[in-house]
Order: C-alpha cells, then structure tokens, then sequence
C-alpha cells in the first residue's frame, strides 16, 4: 500500500505542477497578448484554443490528476498519517474543488459563451472585455491552486 500511496502522490504532484504551469502561461503572457490585438482576432483565437484543447494531450493530464486527487484522499481517510493526511486531503480539495471544479463551473460557461459570438460589433467587444476579465481572474485560482496542489503533495511525500 506503501508504493501505490507515494506513486500516487508523485503523479499528483507532477500533474498538479504540469496544470499549473499552463495555467500560469495562460495568466502572464497569453492573455495579455490576446488583450492587445483587436477583438474579433482575440476571440478568433481563443476559441480555437477552446476547441483545440478539448482534443489534447491537456486533458489526458487535467482529468486523470482530478481522479487520482480522489484516489489520494480516499488513501489519506483510509490509513491515516496526521500531517501527511492532511496535506494529502489539502493537495486533493485544492485540485478538485479550486482547478477542476472551477474550471467546469466558470471558466467553460464563459468558453461556450464566446463560441457563440463572430467577433463583430459592440456586443462582442463588450463581451470580449468582460471574457478577458472575468476568465483571467478565474484563471489566477486555477493557477494558484493547482501550484499550492502540488506542494501539499510534496510536502506528504515528506511525511509519509
């Protein structure tokens, strides 16, 4: 049981660090750059990177690391460890609820909501302001959950 606990927590912790990472590309540069080149090429391109996605080796990461998050605390009630436990349960809620439950609940309604705009007319830079808004903001959670993730799932890795 030993083995599958600290390979579990490793895989976390690297997938959780992975997810971070794009997600901080997505905070610092990406949509900045997306911010500076007119409304309808912004949204042009974001959609595509919302379609494009979904089809991605990103999911083969975003979606097994949720699962595994409830693996790991599952572990962590079964055969509980005090300080690792606890880091254990952090590292998953942190993952599940604040990244991957953030992502379904905010982030993907405002996705859909852009695809259904051409990018053309005031409607469509009002949402495209708002969208940058609102998503980059949603995005910062994502980014510094899924890091804190990560280093809860060291920090059990330490203690188990």
């Amino acid at each position: 049981m030993q083995i599958v606990l600290v390979l579990s927590l490793v895989a976390a912790a690297i997938g959780s660090g992975l997810v971070a990472g794009i997600f901080f590309a997505f905070s610092t540069f990406i949509m900045t750059a997306f911010s500076r080149i007119p409304a309808e090429q912004g949204i042009a391109a974001m959609n595509s990177i919302n379609v494009t996605i979904v089809r991605s080796p990103f999911m083969l990461l975003f979606v097994p690391t949720a699962i595994l998050c409830v693996v790991i605390a599952v572990l962590a009630f079964v055969n509980w460890r005090a300080g690792a436990s606890s880091m254990m349960l952090a590292g998953a809620a942190l993952y599940v609820l604040a990244s991957f439950v953030s992502t379904i609940v905010f982030n993907v309604p405002m996705n859909d909501a852009l695809d259904k705009v051409s990018g053309n007319g005031p409607d469509a830079i009002e949402l495209w302001t708002a969208y940058l808004r609102d998503w980059t903001w949603w995005n910062h959670v994502r980014t510094i959950a899924s890091l804190l993730a990560s280093i809860a799932f060291v920090r059990a890795l330490m203690l188990v």
